[in-house]
């Protein structure tokens, strides 16, 4: 977790939208109180690996951050999930998935 990058306004989010025309960025959307986010959450970091090194990885606290979350969801074209993973390339979201689906080995094969 210590490579995740802290979404905090609409303003990080298109930093990082920018961002993925060079370099393939990632979302998760959190939802601090769930359980099903938090397990998702865990299978993150035990997998994390599969992932570093491949793209950004950004975090966003949605219960706090809802307006941001929508923001994301409306610019992006996705439907508003949590826990959810969008992975952006080319300003463009290329893949997301939600709830159990979430797992770094796809995450990965997506990159």
């Amino acid at each position: 977790m210590n490579n995740w990058i802290t979404i905090q306004s609409a303003e990080d989010f298109h930093t990082l939208l920018e961002r993925s025309a060079d370099q393939p960025q990632i979302i998760f959307k959190d939802s601090t109180t769930c359980g099903i986010s938090a397990h998702a959450k865990e299978r993150l970091k035990n997998g994390f690996g599969l992932i570093d090194g491949k793209a950004a990885f950004h975090y966003l606290d949605l219960l706090a951050l809802r307006p941001v979350s929508n923001l994301i969801a409306q610019e992006l074209g996705v439907t508003h999930q949590s826990p959810q993973i969008i992975i952006i390339k080319d300003k463009k979201a290329v893949y997301t998935v939600s709830h159990h689906a979430i797992d770094p080995a796809d995450i990965a094969k997506h990159l």
